[in-house]
């Protein structure tokens, strides 16, 4: 057993002045049991407690960690801009040479506005959405998770679903009626609800690859499908790629997919780790945000300097740099490859999902398709495999409804370590 004395004690210290120790729900452990881990560093593949133990880490600060910790593209840039100041509530050139970075790389995105988070960014999005259509509705999928905005925590995802509270309070009813949820993969009920709200809905706002319910990928012709109903009902394409956006290709899920939406919401990977976001599209609906157009949208510290020196060296190294996605997709072949090779062996109720260097181990023998079949998943048995894997100096992510994030860090050996972790833990949930 591992000494966690020191987090330990902080987490009293932090349940104390902190809403349940922590600043973010899924952060608390709750769904796998114990108290959660404080972290004092990391370094390319590995994160180091408080107490010094350390962990080979596959959330990678749930997914812009794609080059590993500290990676030195990243900090050089920082270290270069840091004696300029932290910020000027002023335009400043690195948000026009982040814009022009982010417009030729994503294929959807012709202007871009930059926020402060993700949560932000599918805000801004749909109201946008909302302003520019002059409607009021908006469709999105269950189990999908778009931030904390009141309009998406109506059968949310990742915490939400980790707390087993998918709805919270705090949210009108007002708000609740123009939310309107179907299931993931469900073309059919997206036609059906769009029929019974005949010109009522502004946008139907879609994690292309989902990974707040674990990693769930778009059945065939699913994202075409709602491209064609948005384009013959007059509605906006909302693509959150918060998690997905150069991740699972430089120009994200609508490269990987070949859809292009109207609009884009980005996060996490744009700031190479900072805490930043931004939403982008189509120009005609883009010039609708203040002060362009009356759609009103603000933010202090958005285009904060610090961040976009930080992102545009992240983004510039994935551009000039393609081996990076062969590289990442490759170890997350070979890991999720082997678990499910040894899950097949032992005729184990799991399964696997992977879309690139997204995957998650789902405790259910089912096929994970939605959020039904996410839920059918034995949680109970991935807290035990959790605990297992996290004694072995393995950090996953503390819910079965998030995905995995593999970076270039891992190293070959290193992979393999963890699918042999994975085995015994495996051996450990099963076979007691």
């Amino acid at each position: 057993m591992l000494n966690r004395a020191t987090s330990e004690e902080l987490f009293k210290r932090a349940s104390k002045v902190i809403p349940g120790g922590v600043n973010s729900p899924v952060r608390a452990f709750k769904a796998v049991g114990g108290n959660p881990i404080f972290m004092k560093s990391a370094k390319g593949a590995y994160m180091t407690d408080v107490d010094g133990n350390q962990y080979l880490d596959f959330i990678n600060s749930w997914g812009p960690m794609i080059l590993g910790h500290a990676s030195d593209v990243v900090i050089d840039a920082v270290q270069k801009v840091l004696a300029d100041s932290f910020s000027f509530g002023a335009p400043t050139r690195r948000e026009v040479d982040m814009a022009e970075l982010i417009v030729s790389i994503v294929p959807s995105v012709e202007v871009v506005r930059m926020v402060n988070s993700g949560t932000e960014a599918t805000m801004s999005a749909v109201r946008l959405a909302r302003g520019y259509t002059g409607r009021d509705k908006i469709i999105k999928f269950e189990g999908c998770y778009h931030g904390h905005g009141d309009s998406f925590l109506i059968a949310a995802g990742s915490g939400a679903m980790t707390l087993g509270a998918p709805d919270s309070p705090g949210v009108t009813q007002g708000v609740a009626n123009d939310t309107l949820t179907v299931a993931f993969n469900d073309l059919l009920a997206v036609e059906q609800c769009v029929v019974e709200n005949k010109n009522k809905v502004a946008a139907i706002i879609v994690e292309p690859v989902v990974g707040n319910m674990g990693c769930v990928p778009p059945a065939p012709g699913f994202l075409e499908g709602l491209r064609i109903i948005c384009d013959k009902e007059g509605i906006v394409l909302i693509f959150d790629e918060v998690m997905t956006g150069f991740r699972l290709s430089l120009g994200g899920a609508q490269e990987l997919y070949g859809i292009r939406p109207d609009l884009t919401t980005m996060g996490k990977i744009i700031g190479g780790g900072m805490p930043v976001g931004a939403y982008g599209g189509n120009k005609e609906i883009m010039q609708q945000v203040a002060p362009a157009g009356k759609v009103y949208q603000a933010g202090t510290l958005s285009g904060n300097p610090i961040a976009m020196a930080a992102g545009i060296a992240m983004l510039t190294h994935l551009k000039n740099t393609p081996s990076v996605y062969q590289t990442i997709e490759q170890t997350s072949a070979f890991i999720s490859d082997g678990i499910l090779q040894y899950i097949k062996e032992k005729n184990l109720p799991c399964s696997v999902n992977r879309v690139g260097s997204m995957f998650t181990l789902f405790f259910t023998k089912e096929k994970v398709t939605d959020f039904n079949t996410a839920k059918t998943s034995d949680l109970v048995a991935f807290g035990t495999f959790f605990r297992s894997m996290l004694e072995k100096g393995i950090y996953l992510a503390p819910s079965q409804y998030e995905s995995l994030f593999v970076s270039t860090a891992i190293t070959k050996e290193q992979a393999t370590q963890v699918v042999e972790a994975a085995k015994t833990s495996l051996v450990e949930v099963f076979e007691k």
